[in-house]
């Protein structure tokens, strides 16, 4: 039986719901960002705020919630020529894929997560990707991350699961599931604390969020929110 989880935790919509969904089955839990000097590196402070108002808010899940970790990878920043990585304008590339792709990001930040979980002795890794509103990122897909969980567990000869609470559903059930695990004052916390803008804008208060509106995060999670409110209405 599993009773520890590391999440990935960015501080934006999706990891907030997983770290409220491992709070609730797991009895130890940590957490951990990647600085890649990101373009909306704004999320490294909220993902801190959020932490601080899970701890405040929901008292049922202070004595779980453990250590963050934070760990630098300035070198995938400059290996990256992307709009995350780059003031550039967001597009889509010859390949299909958006400009918004961070080749191996996913790969990187899964591999380093489970040295973290090796040396803390925790069992699960839990993650936000989704193939439902994935942009087509390829190292979000289901069978990539089974094939991490293969490699990483054969690799450091220790039994990983990769957990992926997320993986087949859409951004309004998304904001349905934060709110079946810790109600209306999860879903208020998410709206005002947590960050998703690619642009790291923090001055446009919206009904579902701070962000421009624009960029392909912010219309993913508006859209959400918007049929999520219709369905509770």
């Amino acid at each position: 039986m599993h009773t520890s989880a590391l999440i990935l935790f960015s501080g934006g919509q999706d990891s907030t719901t997983c770290l409220a969904h491992a709070l609730e089955r797991y009895q130890r839990v940590e957490t951990i960002a990647f600085d890649y000097r990101q373009r909306h590196s704004v999320e490294l402070e909220a993902r801190l705020v959020v932490l601080r108002e899970i701890r405040a808010q929901f008292p049922q899940w202070t004595h779980k919630l453990g250590e963050d970790h934070m760990l630098d990878l300035a070198v995938l920043g400059a290996v990256s020529e992307t709009s995350l990585t780059r003031n550039t304008a967001f597009k889509m590339e010859s390949t299909g894929l958006p400009n918004t792709f961070v080749p191996g990001r996913n790969l990187l930040f899964m591999t380093l997560a489970a040295a973290v979980a090796y040396r803390r002795d925790l069992q699960v890794i839990v993650t936000g990707v989704c193939e439902t509103d994935f942009s087509g990122y390829p190292d979000c897909r289901d069978d990539t991350m089974k094939a991490m969980q293969l490699a990483l567990s054969l690799g450091m000869d220790k039994r990983f699961l990769i957990e992926t609470p997320l993986m087949w559903i859409d951004k309004a059930r998304t904001w349905h599931m934060a709110y079946q695990l810790g109600g209306q004052r999860l879903v208020d916390l998410i709206v005002e604390h947590t960050h998703t803008c690619y642009l790291g804008d923090r001055a446009h208060r919206n009904a579902w969020g701070y962000g421009c509106g624009e960029c392909q995060a912010c219309v993913l999670r508006a859209n959400g929110f918007a049929g999520f409110s219709a369905a509770v209405a």
